[in-house]
């Protein structure tokens, strides 16, 4: 990492010569890819002024918040040629000269993947992902690859193998996980927007945690080639961003159908970015009576509740439901991820000084689950399912937090919530993981900061492929005032 980091210095420094003839470098670090759209298109900065603002800030920080292990020593090449491309009139697409960064479990070409993980600590694969390939085709500039728990199989970020990530709202608590480096380079100011995954909530929880927005689409809308699996049904692959709208733009980037994926879904894709002004009067919004507001921080609870109130006041009607059985679907997801996990990594299970503690263990369980249990689990899979298909005849989208606590310390193993002590990764997945099982969208939006400075976040459920409908109510919520200010890590 330090020679990355090295890498990137020299890149800073070889620019200065171009830095000094080209107009005051561009403040990028609280802007959004709508403001750098503009800023591009009318030549108030370049490519390579927005790059080497994010190099900058990764070669300072990254030490202190290990978000980053791989720093592209190209991206100022990238920046020049997709300069010059729109000097020439050429555009290639809504992300033309944005910097994203990528999980790393995201296949890039010539450039190595690990996965967080020792086992895949030499594989430099030879074929790009197809999120990576369609971002790039959208123009986007590759600024890394970023840290992650390992095997993108835990929810804290505390890789033993490249070091703990580091929440920049607080490094001495988590950013969530799986990918943590991800909510965090997004937080703290590496880069517009961050490609996640999400297999039981590791997209929503490191957003939640970090105070950014996180969209996890319905299984099958983006394609999952070129991507180190974890749980084959449950694997989920989606942005994390600075604003709804930005992960938005992402995300319209990176959907739609891939043949490469047998999952992938021959839906159209829709513009999932909505428009300013954008009203969600009328729009039903159910509010869990049973299970989601159970057990709850009470600060997390006094952001949720008052995100609820907000949507009352833009004319969206507040309706009270019964969700189905959210503890039954979370053990129906255990089960299967256990299962689907151990498979995936059984051909590796022999070099067992390889894998970090924690994620060994769960490997282990995994191997134990009976295959009738698997079965049946799918079963129940398929009736919870058809309830929730039931409760969109009622409501057009669910609002309920996306984690019951805000980001716990880094080591921390308990939390204590509503009087009873509970594991902190169960606890910070009680609200996530089921949503894996059924496959169906949802979008993670902070919704303020607890007494302790730390953000909270509510998550935005709708029915299978309704991810503009519920992009629609969190980016009204933003509109009005819903979020966290700007992290205040420096």
């Amino acid at each position: 990492m330090k020679r990355a980091l090295a890498a990137a210095a020299a890149m800073i420094a070889a620019s200065a010569l171009v830095a000094q003839a080209a107009p005051k470098p561009f403040t990028v670090v609280e802007s959004t890819i709508a403001d750098m759209r503009t800023a591009l298109e009318k030549h108030r900065v370049t490519s390579r002024q927005i790059v080497t603002e994010y190099l900058t800030r990764i070669a300072t920080y990254e030490d202190t918040l290990h978000a980053a292990l791989y720093v592209n020593r190209h991206a100022l090449g990238e920046a020049d040629a997709l300069d010059r491309e729109r000097r020439a009139g050429h555009i290639r697409g809504p992300l033309h000269g944005i910097p994203i960064a990528l999980k790393d479990l995201f296949l890039t070409k010539g450039v190595r993947t690990t996965g967080g993980s020792k086992i895949h600590e030499h594989c430099v694969p030879a074929i790009d992902s197809a999120v990576g390939e369609k971002l790039a085709a959208a123009g986007a500039v590759m600024l890394g690859k970023l840290n992650m728990h390992e095997l993108a199989y835990g929810i804290t970020s505390a890789n033993p193998h490249f070091g703990p990530v580091r929440n920049p709202w607080n490094t001495e608590h988590s950013p969530g996980g799986s990918s943590g480096g991800s909510g965090a380079a997004v937080a703290a100011g590496f880069v517009f927007a961050a490609m996640g995954s999400d297999t039981g909530g590791s997209i929503r929880i490191p957003a939640s945690f970090c105070g950014t927005a996180g969209i996890k689409p319905t299984y099958g809308r983006v394609s999952r080639y070129g991507t180190l699996p974890l749980g084959y049904s449950l694997d989920h692959m989606g942005p994390l961003a600075r604003s709804v709208r930005d992960a938005a733009m992402v995300l319209n980037a990176i959907a739609g159908h891939d043949p490469r994926d047998e999952a992938s879904s021959r839906r159209p894709v829709e513009d999932y970015a909505p428009p300013a002004g954008v009203s969600i009067g009328g729009v039903r919004v159910g509010v869990p009576e049973n299970f989601y507001f159970d057990r709850l921080d009470p600060d997390v609870e006094s952001g949720v509740r008052g995100l609820l109130r907000l949507a009352a006041t833009l004319g969206a009607e507040i309706r009270p439901v019964r969700v189905p059985d959210i503890a039954a679907l979370n053990a129906v997801a255990r089960v299967i991820l256990l299962a689907e996990a151990s498979a995936v990594y059984e051909p590796h299970l022999r070099n067992r000084s390889q894998f970090g503690a924690d994620v060994l263990a769960l490997l282990d369980q995994g191997r134990l689950i009976p295959a009738t249990d698997y079965v049946n689990a799918q079963r129940l899979r398929a009736r919870f399912r058809r309830e929730f298909a039931v409760l969109w005849d009622d409501v057009d989208c669910l609002i309920a937090p996306a984690t019951p606590a805000p980001a716990p310390r880094i080591g921390q193993t308990t939390v204590l919530l509503g009087g009873e002590e509970e594991d902190v990764r169960l606890a910070a997945t009680r609200f996530a993981r089921g949503i894996n099982v059924v496959g169906l969208p949802a979008v993670s939006i902070p919704c303020g900061l607890t007494a302790a400075g730390l953000p909270a976040g509510a998550q935005i459920v709708g029915p299978a492929f309704g991810e503009a409908a519920i992009v629609r109510v969190a980016a009204a919520l933003e509109d009005a005032g819903a979020g966290v200010p700007p992290c205040p890590f420096r």
